[in-house]
């Protein structure tokens, strides 16, 4: 069953993704004249990330702290990172925002394609002028009232756990003068892990906007603290769940007890 699944959603999905670039491309022309910021162009994103979710009815999806994002203003947005999936999973906040992503990921047929038209922010690493233009971008962005969204682990957790953060993130948000707007995401692992093919069905995960962190009053050598107070965060909200997944099983099995005794 799992395998029949799987095989639906990549087949599925790569035609989603084709029609995606296809929209795109269309009203990448169209609003050429008047849509600079691209923001008309993003918008067939929600659509997609919905439908790809929406291919597995088994999978359960709570998001949470949607009223700590206010659509008019734009933050330096951090989010762990589990799984190809949380990509989906982050459109369903329904911002305007640019992804932060790899150079390579640009040159996928059809989703990178998408990134280049969508004006995405291109990431080289190891190149000082790539990541010098990069920077402008990202900040320009903010300035056009535009969210910037960064993976601040640099990469997927194979754990399931949230490592350690990169500075980048963080040195923006101070400079730019942008509050940041932590996003922790749950339970996408469990759907797909790092390198996994086959697609896990019955799962249950949870996306929850945290509040955000103002970066009035910190100056650039501040950039550690503001890191480590949003790692702190996320390792918080770690923490409370795999407790709440605790008291569930738990419960579970009291009431099993329960049940056989009765009998």
């Amino acid at each position: 069953m799992r395998l029949i699944i799987s095989i639906a959603i990549w087949v599925i999905g790569a035609i989603l993704t084709i029609v995606l670039f296809l929209v795109v491309a269309f009203l990448s022309i169209v609003t050429f004249p008047f849509d600079k910021k691209r923001k008309i162009v993003n918008l067939p994103g929600f659509w997609w990330a919905s439908a790809i979710i929406g291919l597995n009815p088994y999978w359960k999806l709570q998001i949470n702290g949607l009223k700590n994002i206010d659509p008019h203003k734009a933050y330096v947005v951090v989010a762990n990172h589990q799984s190809l999936t949380d990509i989906f999973v982050l459109y369903k906040t329904h911002m305007q925002f640019r992804w932060v992503a790899r150079e390579d990921l640009f040159k996928i047929p059809f989703a990178g394609w998408c990134l280049s038209l969508g004006k995405h922010i291109r990431l080289s690493r190891g190149q000082s002028g790539n990541l010098k233009k990069a920077y402008r971008e990202m900040a320009d962005c903010l300035r056009d009232d535009i969210s910037v969204l960064f993976f601040p682990e640099g990469t997927r957790s194979t754990s399931g756990k949230v490592n350690g953060f990169q500075n980048g993130a963080f040195k923006l948000a101070i400079k730019e003068k942008k509050p940041v707007l932590p996003i922790f995401i749950d339970g996408t692992k469990k759907v797909l892990s790092k390198g996994g093919r086959i697609f896990n069905t019955n799962v249950s995960g949870s996306l929850t906007v945290l509040p955000l962190i103002d970066t009035a009053g910190l100056q650039p050598r501040d950039f550690a603290y503001l890191r480590d107070s949003v790692h702190e965060k996320f390792k918080k909200m770690e923490h409370y769940i795999k407790s709440e997944e605790k008291l569930k099983l738990k419960a579970q099995e009291i009431s099993k007890e329960t049940l056989c005794a009765s009998e």
